[in-house]
């Protein structure tokens, strides 16, 4: 089977469009307000950065591996109808939002529908859209679903179930949308295989060394062990497979420091905080309204630490960036990974066609829980 190389159509999924324009402003910023060279690098978060570097050399590893084909290969033996692949697919990826976070559940389903398009002719793009939505959507049951809602969590003083039931009727509002979505864009036919290539050879010992280093780094992180997990992780694999850091996408990590260093500085000017202490946005729909529009701007979880010391209506505001996900590629750090994981033409294009209408009905609906 031929495989998609590392790096084609990384300029098309995630963009490298946005980089330039990410770049640009970044020079606009430096040449407005200056600021001293270290100064730039405390605005990126490195702890999410270098858990996206680790999990990134993991899931080359595990693709190189070539488990997923198999694996593949098997799904689409017991699934013959587009539309049922697509729904398990994204309840898949719903679901282990929840328990695992969102960004980690893309790196396991993505790779996965990659090659499942290289197998059948399957709209990889829409997958791919429709799977970034799964995740933004379930990941906000839980408290550990995603950043933002631990942020909240912490500050609610909630426990994990009621912290739980309090998001819950804004989550049944987005999941229903979401499968009504899969009915409306994936058609009901049966899927088409394609021609049998030559399999690359499975490789169970990468495979094995992969899970493991999933596992540690994990840990690592949960312990806040971050430089000695990225060690473990780009230390394994430079001494045993150091072909698998040939295949990193070093480009999108480029892109989020960038993001870190613009939207932050921008969520600094006195005209932004000016602007939210005029505006009446300390609770309700207002609230929630306020959330969802800031987030397009600056994406969701900047957008709850900003809005936190102007919002007193924590299910408003934990609802709001929730919803704020959707639409816009930079409401949720979900939405770019998954772009370039799918390394897709025209990813972009097909991601705004699809998630900001489903923005504007999930808005629209779940502003009557906040009436």
């Amino acid at each position: 089977m031929n495989a998609t190389p590392p790096d084609a159509g990384a300029e098309h999924g995630g963009g490298n469009g946005l980089l330039w324009v990410l770049l640009a402003v970044a020079i606009v910023f430096a040449v407005m307000r200056p600021r001293a060279p270290l100064d730039y690098l405390k605005l990126v978060d490195w702890q999410t950065l270098g858990a996206l570097a680790g999990l990134l050399a993991i899931t080359q590893g595990v693709e190189k591996s070539g488990v997923l084909q198999s694996v593949a290969a098997r799904l689409l033996a017991q699934t013959t109808e587009l539309r049922h692949l697509v729904f398990f697919l994204v309840a898949a990826a719903a679901g282990l939002s929840a328990l695992v976070t969102n960004d980690v559940s893309l790196f396991l389903l993505v790779p996965l529908t990659r090659v499942l398009a290289a197998q059948a002719h399957l709209p990889l793009a829409r997958l791919v859209v429709l799977e970034a939505l799964a995740v933004n959507a379930g990941s906000a049951l839980t408290p550990i679903g995603n950043p933002q809602n631990l942020y909240l969590w912490h500050r609610s003083g909630e426990s994990f179930i009621g912290f739980m039931g309090m998001m819950a009727p804004t989550v049944a509002v987005m999941l229903f949308w979401l499968f009504a979505a899969v009915r409306f864009l994936v058609p009901r036919v049966e899927i088409q295989l394609k021609p049998a290539g030559e399999a690359a050879p499975a490789q169970p010992r990468l495979l094995a060394l992969s899970a493991l280093l999933f596992v540690a780094f994990v840990v690592a992180l949960d312990q806040r062990w971050l430089p000695a997990g990225l060690g473990l992780v780009f230390g394994a694999f430079l001494l045993l497979r150091p072909r698998v850091l040939l295949g990193i996408d070093w480009t999108l990590l480029l892109i989020i420091a960038l993001m870190f260093v613009d939207l932050r500085q921008f969520a600094e000017l006195p005209t932004i905080a000016a602007l939210l202490q005029q505006w009446p946005i300390d609770e309700g729909w207002r609230a929630y309204l306020a959330a969802i529009a800031v987030s397009q701007f600056i994406s969701n979880v900047p957008a709850t630490i900003l809005l936190d010391r102007y919002v007193h209506d924590l299910p408003a505001l934990a609802a709001g960036v929730s919803v704020g996900g959707f639409g816009c590629v930079l409401g949720s750090l979900a939405n770019l990974i998954a772009l370039r994981l799918a390394k897709v033409p025209h990813g972009l294009r097909e991601f705004h066609r699809i998630a900001i209408p489903f923005l504007l009905v999930c808005a629209l609906s779940a502003i009557t829980l906040r009436l």
